[in-house]
């Protein structure tokens, strides 16, 4: 058994509260914690902004990469199958990618090696999957379980964002003293239908399963379409929800920390939405993202929609990657409007994912990396 070290103290001139009613001569605060916020934490009072570096050497850096520009670099994003789409991000325990999904899946696709989440980044279609039948569209989180049969039928170009659960499985947060109604009611998830548009698809033709494991690609061939369920019932299902039916937790007088929009929850890592609410409106709150070490977890945010508060120059089909080992935090820009209360209400949509273990970059990425985002934190 293990206990942290705890034995809460105060040095020199502080607030009393986190995020809130800084010391006139020592606007910026940073947060030092462990365990993803969970953990023990100090909250130091600086006079300069930790993030006010004006040279970087060496390979721990902030980094951001441009997914819109991976077709033109000739990266193989698209077509019909998600196991042919690399790598942007990986560890043991957890695989990103951006898949651009255009045309009908002619194969199955199965994934022996964990959970898939798949978040549609632009577009809507059709699933098939064991289960049943699904509409997915535009901001839709789907779930689909380790070993699950399905495909999927694009009404049009599908951008997809997939998170690969590693030997793992995705789960919901535990909500504490909020219940279990909160953020989203359990309720809301939907799940396939065997239905009309499912009945239609069973068929005695030949069709092939491209199965997934040790991410090596195995093809089984069946004379029938093995999607030929009539029923089923129980708990483990294919389910999808929409960011819009995630209702945010917020406080108009503190500044709540990411894991309070946790979404999903696997054992090494976690996902969280950023949706649209009001920003703080108590004068001494702070009103954008406070500057942290959150040396426990590399943090991974792509961008979805809207107007990224505490982000310069970023757009929709963006991500940032920010490895464990440094202070980061909002840009300067968007720290003064924050200060200024410029803004009453935030439209951003963000997927973040923040991992246990180090994540690495795979070979793609560099191609459509923006370079200069080290920088970025300057004034200028």
């Amino acid at each position: 058994m293990r206990k942290w070290i705890h034995f809460p103290q105060q040095a020199g001139t502080s607030s009393r509260q986190a995020h809130a009613d800084f010391p006139e001569q020592a606007i910026f605060e940073r947060e030092i914690g462990r365990n993803g916020f969970f953990g023990p934490a100090t909250h130091l009072h600086h006079t300069h902004a930790p993030t006010g570096w004006i040279d970087w050497q060496g390979p721990l850096r902030p980094r951001a990469f441009d997914l819109n520009l991976l077709p033109q670099k000739n990266v193989a994003i698209n077509g019909n199958s998600p196991w042919s789409v690399p790598d942007i991000l990986f560890n043991v325990h957890c695989r990103y990618r951006i898949w651009h999904c255009q045309a009908p899946m002619e194969k199955l696709a199965r994934n022996a090696d964990g959970d898939e989440l798949l978040f549609i980044h632009q577009g809507a279609g059709q699933l098939y999957c064991d289960y049943g039948h699904l509409s997915i569209k535009e901001g839709d989180y789907v779930v689909i379980p380790r070993s699950t049969l399905w495909r999927i039928e694009p009404n049009a170009q599908m951008q997809i964002l997939m998170i690969e659960a590693t030997n793992d499985s995705y789960q919901l947060p535990e909500k504490g003293i909020l219940g279990p109604h909160a953020i989203f009611d359990a309720g809301m998830l939907d799940v396939p239908e065997i239905n009309e548009k499912f009945k239609a698809q069973y068929s005695e033709q030949k069709w092939q399963v491209e199965i997934k494991r040790h991410n090596q690609i195995s093809e089984v061939t069946y004379p029938f379409n093995p999607l030929d369920a009539i029923g089923w019932h129980g708990d483990l299902s294919v389910v999808r929800i929409n960011w819009r039916d995630i209702r945010p937790v917020m406080s108009h007088r503190y500044h709540l920390p990411p894991s309070a929009h946790t979404t999903f929850v696997a054992n090494r890592f976690v996902i969280c939405t950023f949706v649209p609410r009001p920003i703080e409106s108590d004068p001494g709150a702070l009103k954008v993202p406070f500057y942290h070490n959150n040396d426990d977890y590399d943090e991974v945010l792509f961008y979805h929609q809207g107007d990224f508060f505490s982000r310069d120059n970023i757009e929709k089909g963006m991500v940032t990657f920010h490895p464990a080992g440094f202070t980061h935090g909002p840009h300067p820009k968007a720290f003064a409007a924050g200060k200024a209360h410029e803004k009453t209400f935030t439209d951003e949509v963000a997927v973040m994912l923040d991992t246990r273990d180090a994540l690495q970059v795979a070979e793609v990425a560099p191609l459509v990396e923006n370079s200069d985002y080290v920088n970025s934190w300057q004034v200028k």
